[in-house]
């Protein structure tokens, strides 16, 4: 007997008839009804604070979404994720970022091997890495003390290392040697051209990472930055093709043998596991440039915050779970209300790299349309999320938010204190009073969106182009203040939404062939492209677009004789 999909069940039918009722029912109306909503529907956990007062839903979509948790076995999923099962089925291993932030007296055994101790001996080689730069003693092939240094990766290996150096800059230790960490994504070249134009190869060190160290993206751009070391410091005196490997690149992957191979040192290698996914990394290996900037005990910081995020999740209520409240009025909007875009908005400039973290985070993940046994879901998955810093926004795309035709649910994220340590006291003044503007803009906007005309004292009629429908959906997140641990725990929070909407939608937030794909086809066309042959197999389209540049590159040639 075939089992029932999720929308077939008892709690997903009850909420579809539900959400009839709730369709026409304004948040204007939910509040004037709802004494101390605020209260009902924020909790606190990780020194973070989730206020979901300004969704849409009542008590009852409440009890009937906690119901729907239930049905799909998220306790048992949420304990399976945690304990080390084949969550990611498709490719048949578990799904342990989490262990990657476990501390040092734990345990975790997963099929007969704890993992505890080979997480912590990368984490202590990278201790060791990070100590030799800030002491200025890890020196390029010339003997001159690396400056800078260059992360080559893409997607997992470079949105979140970017995002959180430069969410954490403000932690940067004091009397170390400074090294200037740059990142570097971009498969044209684009971003590493800018950088070999300024930078002095005598004191510059690449760090490749890449989860399989096939990655064509970083591969390109590692090739090019290996023949500009070369070019520049092969045949100095003293110095070889051996040593300028062996001081100016750090690799980072599953695959130690495919390090070897490009010549990378083994001792200048970090390694992470096939059980870690590319986007789900940033808390091992992959993080060295995050060591790099904020050093390893403010690293050690962000590790804790994202475990205590971990023990939340596993031992908190679903009623009073962070990740499993955020992700039930996900699902609330995106199933129940039709609401399939979501935009995520940090009022606080060091979160500037944050939505775009989130974009692969959740639409890589869940951006998925066959159940684990192979059937074609029959309902609506991960929403098209995007965002930008909220002041910006407000300058940009806001006017779609207040009056267009697209409803779109809001993450309205800041902290709560800022500027607080500035040691002038008229600055500090001036930073805090900035910091207070910024936060009065954060609440006035979600409560626009939440209300409409209804915010605006009645000053008479407005014509049409000044009226506010109101009645979008938001969800405010506040940190105590951005630090390396309350960063943690906002990242893990939202991983961890990510499984139970997985889990809910029984769809596997782990795998990404729709990725993999693009790869495969890229790679064909550009043996094309290079070769001139195979262009009959060719769609006509794509035929006229490798035709036009064929005769672009002919041109190129004529004009250069």
């Amino acid at each position: 007997m075939t089992q029932m999909t999720i929308d077939q069940r008892g709690a997903w039918r009850a909420l579809a008839t539900h959400a009839d009722a709730m369709r026409g029912v304004h948040l204007r109306d939910l509040f004037a009804g709802e004494s101390g909503r605020h209260a009902a529907y924020t909790r606190h956990a990780a020194g973070l604070t989730l206020d979901l007062s300004k969704q849409r839903w009542s008590g009852e979509t409440f009890g009937l979404l906690l119901e729907l948790a239930r049905e799909a076995e998220l306790p048992e999923a949420i304990r399976a994720l945690l304990d080390g099962e084949r969550v990611n089925r498709s490719e048949d291993r578990p799904a342990l970022h989490t262990a990657l932030r476990l501390p040092a007296d734990a345990s975790l055994v997963v099929e007969g091997e704890d993992l505890v101790p080979a997480v912590h001996a990368t984490l202590d080689r990278m201790a060791t890495m990070v100590e030799r730069f800030h002491a200025g003693q890890w020196r390029g092939a010339t003997g001159k003390a690396i400056r800078h240094v260059v992360n080559l990766g893409v997607g997992g290996s470079d949105l979140g290392p970017l995002m959180v150096t430069h969410a954490l800059a403000d932690y940067r230790p004091e009397d170390v040697h400074r090294t200037e960490v740059h990142f570097a994504s971009t498969m044209d070249g684009s971003q590493l051209a800018d950088y070999l134009a300024r930078l002095n190869p005598e004191t510059t060190l690449f760090v490749l990472s890449s989860k399989s160290f096939t990655t064509i993206d970083t591969l390109s751009n590692a090739r090019t930055a290996r023949d500009w070391l070369m070019a520049r410091l092969d045949g100095e005196e003293g110095v070889d093709a051996e040593l300028v490997m062996r001081q100016h690149f750090i690799g980072v992957s599953a695959s130690p043998e495919k390090m070897n191979d490009w010549g990378i040192a083994p001792d200048h290698q970090l390694e992470f596991w096939e059980w870690v996914g590319g986007r789900y990394s940033l808390w091992g290996g992959i993080g060295l440039p995050i060591a790099l900037v904020v050093g390893m005990e403010n690293f050690r910081e962000l590790l804790a915050g994202a475990h205590a995020m971990d023990r939340h999740f596993r031992e908190a209520a679903l009623a009073d779970n962070l990740p499993v409240l955020l992700a039930l009025a996900g699902i609330w909007n995106v199933n129940f209300l039709d609401i399939r875009a979501h935009s995520i908005l940090p009022y606080d400039g060091r979160l500037e790299y944050f939505a775009a973290y989130l974009e692969q985070l959740e639409m890589e993940s869940n951006g998925k349309s066959v159940t684990h046994d192979g059937r074609e879901v029959a309902y609506s998955t991960c929403p098209v999320l995007w965002g930008q810093l909220g002041p910006n926004a407000q300058h940009a795309f806001y006017q779609l938010l207040h009056q267009g035709t697209q409803a779109v649910e809001c993450d309205f994220i800041a902290p709560l204190v800022r500027y607080d340590d500035v040691t002038d006291e008229a600055t500090r003044d001036h930073l805090m009073g900035q910091h207070r503007l910024t936060l009065a803009n954060c609440f006035a906007q979600s409560r626009v969106l939440m209300l409409g005309d209804d915010a605006i004292a009645d000053d008479g009629p407005r014509p049409g182009h000044k009226r506010y429908r109101g009645n979008q959906p938001s969800t405010t997140l506040l940190l105590d203040r951005l630090t390396p641990a309350t960063l943690g725990a906002l990242v893990a929070l939202y991983e961890h939404k990510v499984f139970v909407q997985a889990t809910i939608w029984e769809i596997n937030p782990f795998d990404q062939w729709g990725v993999e794909l693009g790869k495969k086809i890229a790679g064909e066309t550009q043996h094309i492209l290079e070769s001139r042959h195979g262009l009959e197999a060719m769609d006509d389209s794509t035929r006229a677009l490798i035709e036009a540049v064929w005769r672009a590159e002919r041109a190129m040639g004529a004009g250069s004789r």
